[in-house]
């Protein structure tokens, strides 16, 4: 079984509360994590989301690689240059201070390795890279669903998992996530899962009490998980370019 249902991955269905959580996880965590001083950040989330109006209110520039395939209008902010590409030959070498791979980009990107290296290449020395990705976990539990049985066994090699909609997703370990960050020269500050409380405990408190929510994010973010745990449906991990 699923550990959130298919069709609620996209973050529609029966639950709206798990999602407005999750969502709050991640605007925190952006926040925590953004540099303190104005920087230029890349935004390579595709357009999914709104990280990039998130990074420019914190008063940072931002450079928003769009995904080709959508059309969505964004609202005008001076603050944010969007582009539609492919790859990020458009950028110099060491031409940005932080990296944001928000909504599972590096698992949507197959070619991840490829990828990653371009991120390496335009960010400055010290500056960092924030990237989720989707689990083993979610991979497994989205082939049991299509009772894939023969795919479900894990030794190592890179899981590309089919979707209902006939989308390919990247599926990751802590261990592998690490290994595509390093692989490209960057120094791994920490792997986390996105979230670990799980839905029904999210519901359950926000139920009780809607004025909970700020003390769910803040005790999601404050637990300290195994890093070399993969639990949950996506994985996050920052990485800093040293050199």
């Amino acid at each position: 079984m699923l550990p959130i249902p298919a069709e609620e991955l996209n973050g529609s269905g029966t639950l709206g509360p798990y999602w407005t959580f999750y969502r709050a996880v991640v605007a925190e965590q952006l926040a925590r994590w953004l540099p303190a001083s104005p920087a230029v950040v890349l935004d390579l989330s595709g357009g999914r989301g709104r990280w990039s109006g998130q990074v420019a209110r914190a008063g940072h520039r931002v450079i928003e690689v769009l995904d080709f395939r959508r059309a969505e209008p964004r609202p005008h902010d001076t603050r944010v240059c969007r582009v539609r590409a492919d790859d990020l030959s458009f950028l110099p070498d060491a031409s940005v201070d932080a990296v944001v791979a928000e909504e599972r980009a590096m698992s949507i990107e197959l070619m991840a390795e490829s990828a990653m290296s371009d991120v390496a290449r335009v960010l400055r020395p010290g500056g960092r890279a924030l990237v989720c990705v989707d689990s083993l976990v979610l991979g497994m539990a989205i082939l049991a669903e299509q009772e894939r049985w023969e795919h479900l066994r894990v030794n190592g090699e890179v899981m590309l998992v089919p979707w209902p909609d006939g989308s390919i997703t990247r599926c990751y370990s802590a261990g592998q996530l690490r290994e595509l960050l390093m692989g490209v020269g960057l120094q791994v500050d920490w792997v986390r899962p996105r979230t670990v409380l799980s839905p029904s405990t999210v519901d359950h408190v926000l139920a009780s009490d809607s004025r909970s929510l700020a003390w769910l994010v803040r005790t999601e973010l404050e637990a300290h998980p195994d890093d070399d745990d993969t639990v949950g449906i996506h994985l996050v991990a920052s990485a800093t370019k040293v050199g």
